[in-house]
């Protein structure tokens, strides 16, 4: 391919097609899940190759020629990638290309390959391919602030309006990076917005004009709006004609009452469709440095919700079981009856001094983390007037980082 020449940029359709890439390290490895997901007839030709790369052939995802290049081995190729560590292999892949015909890629000199591999970017069924004259670096930025705009909405790709219906979008722990790229352009597409306290609110600041704002929040022993009116809220603008998305703070279904509100729109006749979200469970102790699970300290996570307390008729939880695991208890609503729940897990074989990580408004500019012990966690969360939302962590994994500094970048 003459240098000078723009290229043309075209999508080959290879599924079922052999494609042959010779070279099995890190380049290879990059290109494979394009072709693979192209559903390509894929032989990696190698003398060694990556242990991702050599995960995908054992699966029988492609095939790996465990040996260097051969004549004839482009016989049947549609497309070929030349990306080993020595050009004068990937000189005779590409001559042996140009004879057959194959358009081949030169990993290691575009000019000299016969197509260029652009920077590709995929969002809700497109496909964005940028080809920047060799400057691999524009490309590439080019491509993600495309795909970046069209996550966001800021570049509207609907060429028809989105239907009526609703979705339960899991919104994080909080802090608005946190959400999924499906939640976030289901997002920029609603009429309406149910949301609560929970849910990402920075993101309401980027909603347009027409959107309609709906607060359901329930706040701790205060002001709450009743799920059955939430349920309602969301039925009736489904059937006004309006696309509703109801945010959340976490997963949907992760003591969210998302299942409620699913089976109150099925019920309706009313679409709906679930996006899962990053529960706070996990992420607000990782922000404040506290794994949930590690290696040879915990075998077992069990979350719980805490909003009754353990001698509560209405409880499902086994808590003198509980006690006896000697993982890690993530509780969930529970800093108004912590010291019930400590005092529980005590009783029922728990050492006293056992970890504790309360983390409270996580992945937000207000966080705060307390690190206590069963015996003391209770007074702790009242002196230091740790309030809801805060994620409590009970288990060695609690004490196992302590000055640790993650950076949150």
């Amino acid at each position: 391919m003459m240098s000078h020449v723009d290229p043309y940029l075209v999508g080959l359709d290879l599924a079922g097609r052999r494609v042959v890439v010779v070279g099995g390290g890190g380049v290879a490895q990059r290109r494979l899940g394009g072709l693979l997901t192209a559903g390509a007839d894929v032989e990696v030709v190698a003398p060694q190759v990556t242990p991702a790369v050599e995960a995908m052939a054992t699966a029988g995802e492609l095939r790996w020629t465990a040996r260097g290049f051969r004549a004839g081995d482009l016989d049947g190729a549609w497309y070929a990638i030349a990306c080993t560590d020595d050009p004068n292999v990937n000189a005779q892949v590409g001559a042996e290309a140009l004879e057959r015909r194959v358009f081949c890629v030169r990993a290691d000199d575009a000019p000299r390959g016969s197509a260029v591999t652009p920077a590709v970017g995929r969002h809700d069924g497109l496909t964005v391919g940028v080809l920047a004259g060799g400057n691999p670096r524009r490309s590439a930025a080019v491509r993600t602030a495309l795909v970046e705009a069209l996550h966001a909405g800021v570049v509207d790709d609907a060429a028809e309006p989105v239907r009526p219906g609703v979705a339960l979008v899991g919104g994080g722990p909080g802090d608005p990076e946190l959400i999924t790229v499906r939640g976030r352009r289901l997002l920029s597409r609603a009429d309406v917005v149910v949301t609560d306290r929970l849910g990402p609110r920075d993101l309401l600041d980027t909603l347009g004009p027409h959107v309609e704002v709906i607060d359901a929040s329930k706040i701790p022993y205060g002001r709450a709006m009743n799920q059955a009116r939430i349920n309602e809220l969301l039925v009736e603008h489904a059937r006004a004609g309006k696309f509703v998305v109801r945010l959340k703070g976490g997963d949907p279904y992760v003591f969210g009452r998302g299942f409620e509100e699913a089976l109150a729109c099925a019920e309706a006749g009313v679409p709906v469709t679930v996006v899962p979200g990053v529960t706070s469970a996990f992420a607000a102790p990782a922000v404040a440095d506290v794994p949930v699970s590690h290696r040879g300290v915990a075998h077992e996570i069990v979350v719980v919700s805490g909003h009754v307390a353990p001698d509560d008729p209405r409880s499902l939880v086994d808590w003198p079981a509980l006690a006896r695991l000697r993982g890690t208890v993530v509780l969930l609503m529970a800093v108004e009856r912590i010291g019930a729940f400590a005092e529980a897990l005590m009783a029922g074989g728990r050492p006293a001094d056992t970890p504790v990580a309360v983390v409270q408004d996580g992945t937000m500019r207000i966080q705060r983390t307390l690190r206590a012990t069963l015996a003391t966690v209770a007074d702790e969360v009242r002196e230091q007037g740790i309030n809801p939302p805060a994620v409590v962590v009970v288990g060695p994994v609690a004490g196992l980082a302590e000055g640790v500094t993650a950076s949150s970048s």
